[in-house]
């Protein structure tokens, strides 16, 4: 483990598991020069997540998107443009460094801004599951596969009858994975826009 000396005057210090660290936003704001935009982004939607379920002795959100900003508003130190600039692409919602990333990929493809991680009910008001990305106004959803997905034999069997109930239920799902990010994710664009566009979206 490396110290390092800060000369940070809002800087303060809270217990984590036993162990004095610097609070949540400052930490934050201290990374701001050593990640790029997206992964800033991505640390910054862990910290404010509020969690479907919350686990017994580590409450979250760490901080909240208001705290945050504040933060950003007093930190002159190296990286404060950059965590102002990555602060605007801050939201609560997303569940993992991946969800985050395709959000942003999406998003500067022009792609309208979904709903995260909320509860999908059907017409008769039954509960079909908690998704990724939605967009309610086109009844278009954008899932995340991610490599536990398919590890998990429950998981994945709760996922498929999940997207089952949902296209049931009239929406549009696209399930997007790891490979369909590559090469600037066109593969990923393509198939959000074009299941938007089948729905009525027009940029």
């Amino acid at each position: 483990m490396t110290g390092h000396e800060l000369s940070d005057p809002c800087a303060t210090a809270v217990m984590r598991f036993g162990v004095p660290v610097t609070d949540a936003a400052t930490t934050w704001c201290h990374l701001a020069a050593l990640l790029s935009h997206d992964d800033l982004v991505a640390a910054a939607d862990h910290l404010v997540l509020t969690p479907a379920r919350q686990r017994a002795g580590d409450r979250r959100p760490y901080v909240t998107v208001e705290q945050l900003r504040h933060r950003v508003d007093t930190y002159h130190g190296p990286g404060a443009r950059a965590a102002r600039k990555a602060l605007v692409d801050v939201r609560d919602g997303a569940e993992s460094r991946r969800e985050t990333l395709l959000r942003l990929l999406l998003q500067r493809a022009g792609l309208p801004e979904p709903d995260l991680n909320v509860d999908v009910y059907d017409s008769e008001g039954r509960w079909i599951g908690r998704f990724d990305q939605v967009h309610r106004r086109w009844m278009v959803i954008v899932e995340y596969d991610g490599e536990q997905h398919r590890l998990d034999d429950r998981q994945y069997d709760r996922d498929e009858i999940k997207i089952e109930d949902a296209v049931q239920a009239g929406w549009s799902v696209v399930r997007i994975r790891k490979g369909a990010m590559s090469a600037a994710g066109k593969s990923a664009i393509a198939r959000v826009e074009r299941a938007l566009r089948s729905r009525g979206w027009r940029p």
